[in-house]
């Protein structure tokens, strides 16, 4: 309803050809609201199909129609409530999920070759390595599985579906999309097949192949391995044709199974989770920005900064992508935001992932349980934010042994101090540079409150997320931080447009700061209800601040300022052929009875009402907070320059 004063970001025609080339394949179905479960066919048939009701226990099985009579039946078409999930892996991911899988009264028992394994905290913890085909058999058919899953991908796929063959258990997701995953190569084959928009690549067989590449594509661009590749292991830069040998030397030589990737020069990377049940329920939670360190990912921030339409797309190409591998759970997919608008796909991993972190404190239902409802064929839980934002932090080993404790124990305690902060430690044993030993989740009510969380915790943290932002600015791509995308943030009012002249000061300091603003006419006299409805709906159209310019009798203020919770801001304005020079607007403005402040700036300063706005704003945003420092950094050395060059000319010859 009220017009908005800031950058509109225009569909740029990477967007468009971006949907034209979606289209080309059908998706499962229509993508809803983030939190709506879609009903859709499953690339493999649905369980009762592939395996019949063999995969049942017995003593749950009984007949479709017992299980739709019995009150403690979860889902007439998934697993009874006393199945037992097992997961192949023991570390964090195993833990969170056993934790997840806890509340809702699941029993959890993991694989893992460690002693001290961290999901052992809530799980039956059985020794034995995920890559060994006798020892899945054994767990599968010794303890009673009956549905299995992983928190890793590079696990032994013939292994599963010898178990999925030979025993009643259920694997999901299949063997068949893990062993796809497991390859990255074949996982860009597969996705390309199914039209999913991705970097260019191509396999390396020897040098020749690698002199092709960089000529074709230019430099620099990836060397990836196939396989056991994560965490910026298996990856190398080649920057120019001198550096050729010493990458292929570094991913272990050309027997090593290698394959190329043209560079993808991106303003931002991007990941969903999308959580899909064996019955076809398929739900994406909201897309998130991911920062990585040393190829590690750092930082997390949901929902992502980016225009609405970036984000239709980047959710459509993750829902592609899922659409067209077999099996249900969780699945993380990673995205490059490209400075034209388009989105292409990175990877996918088969299980919870890093980027899913937040929704531990962030969401509704987190990333973990979710993974459990879909495995057992359970009905989905609401994957929608409970929070304005949500910022994950990994914690990453900064040193070795108890150095590394000592760092990560005090980053630790300065989370439990601030307010909206949760701690998630894996109870590893050990200390290593660069080790994942647990994560810090921060919460705000809106985006910049997060932020300055996080930038309490974390200085480079919250940095990283402000480089990315000045990126998406240079490309000519809004978000909420830039002022593209997120609505405005003050409202400026005036009572007659003839106040224009005074109040676009305000407007032009606003603009300067990057804050996104809104301008419109608001007469206290000559429309009321216009006044009445802007006021109370100003804080949950977002607006933190207002203000409002009146000359004469100048009621516009306070009587605002009577109707909202938000401060407001005053300008007397003097207007044209006045007689008293803006004074009454100036008492009529300043004199408000005790209860209902109204902050008054000068006569005609606008300006500064502007300034003070920003002051309001930055309280709760570290980045506008050192816009303002450096600006009143600015007005000190104009000062001083305006002072020496009086003192070296002398008054005579000083011009102002």
């Amino acid at each position: 309803m009220w017009a908005s004063r800031q950058n509109i970001v225009g569909v740029c025609g990477g967007i468009t050809q971006r949907r034209q080339l979606l289209a080309s394949a059908p998706p499962p179905a229509r993508r809803p609201a983030a939190g709506t479960p879609l009903r859709g066919p499953m690339t493999a048939a649905p369980v009762a199909a592939r395996r019949g009701a063999g995969h049942l226990r017995p003593a749950a099985a009984a007949t479709q129609e017992a299980a739709t009579n019995d009150p403690t039946t979860v889902s007439t078409t998934g697993l009874p409530r006393d199945a037992t999930v097992g997961i192949l892996g023991g570390g964090q991911l195993g833990r969170m999920m056993a934790l997840a899988a806890g509340n809702l009264g699941v029993k959890v028992k993991c694989l893992d070759p460690a002693d001290d394994a961290p999901a052992s905290v809530a799980a039956r913890h059985v020794k034995g390595h995920f890559r060994d085909a006798d020892a899945v058999k054994r767990f599968v058919t010794e303890e009673g599985i009956d549905v299995l899953t992983m928190e890793i991908e590079h696990i032994n796929t013939a292994a599963l579906a010898e178990a999925a063959a030979s025993t009643s258990v259920d694997v999901e997701p299949t063997a068949n999309t893990i062993a796809i995953i497991q390859d990255k190569y074949a996982q860009k084959v597969h996705f390309a097949a199914h039209g999913v928009p991705l970097p260019e690549f191509r396999e390396i067989k020897c040098r020749g192949c690698m002199e092709g590449t960089g000529k074709e594509y230019g430099y620099p661009f990836m060397l990836k391995s196939k396989r056991l590749a994560y965490d910026g292991k298996g990856n190398a830069v080649v920057r120019n044709e001198a550096g050729i040998d010493a990458a292929v030397a570094a991913l272990g030589g050309y027997q090593q199974d290698l394959y190329a990737e043209k560079f993808a020069p991106f303003v931002k990377e991007l990941a969903v989770m999308v959580v899909r049940s064996r019955d076809g329920g398929v739900v994406s939670y909201p897309l998130v920005e991911t920062v990585h360190k040393d190829n590690i990912c750092h930082v997390t921030e949901a929902p992502a900064d980016v225009p609405g339409d970036v984000r239709d797309v980047a959710l459509a190409v993750a829902e592609k992508a899922v659409a067209c591998l077999g099996g249900a759970g969780i699945f993380g997919v990673e995205m490059f935001l490209l400075p034209d608008g388009s989105v292409l796909l990175n990877e996918i991993a088969p299980r919870c992932h890093n980027s899913g972190h937040y929704t531990m404190n962030g969401c509704v239902t987190s990333q973990f349980e979710n993974h459990v409802r879909a495995v057992l064929g359970w009905p989905l839980g609401d994957t929608s934010l409970n929070v304005g934002c949500a910022i994950m932090l990994n914690l990453l080993g900064e040193a070795e042994g108890d150095e590394g404790v000592r760092r990560a124990h005090a980053l630790m305690a300065k989370a439990y101090a601030t307010p909206g902060a949760s701690v998630h430690w894996y109870g590893k044993s050990g200390m290593a540079v660069g080790r994942k030993v647990g994560h810090i989740n921060v919460v705000g009510a809106t985006r910049a409150e997060a932020r300055a969380k996080l930038g309490a915790l974390d200085a480079g943290g919250l940095q990283s997320l402000v480089a990315t932002q000045a990126a998406m600015a240079a490309a000519g791509l809004g978000g909420e931080s830039s002022g593209g995308g997120g609505g405005a943030k003050v409202g400026i009012i005036m009572g007659s447009d003839s106040d224009l002249a005074t109040m676009k000061a305000a407007a032009a300091v606003l603009e300067e700061f990057g804050v996104p603003l809104e301008l419109t006419v608001v007469s206290a006299h000559r429309t009321p209800e216009r006044m009445m409805e802007y006021a109370k709906t100003a804080a949950a159209r977002g607006l933190k601040a207002i203000i409002a310019g009146a000359g004469g009798a100048a009621h516009l203020p306070g009587m605002v300022a009577a109707m909202t919770a938000l401060p407001v801001i005053g300008v007397p304005v003097k207007p044209a052929g006045a007689h008293l020079d803006g004074l009454d607007a100036l008492l009529s403005i300043v004199q408000m009875p005790k209860g209902v402040p109204v902050a008054t700036v000068a006569i005609g300063n606008a300006a500064n009402a502007g300034l003070l706005a920003v002051r309001i704003i930055a309280a709760s945003d570290p980045e506008l907070l050192a816009k303002m420092e450096a600006y009143q950094a600015g007005m000190k050395d104009t000062v001083l320059g305006k002072a020496s060059r009086l003192e070296a000319q002398g008054w005579a010859e000083y011009k102002v």
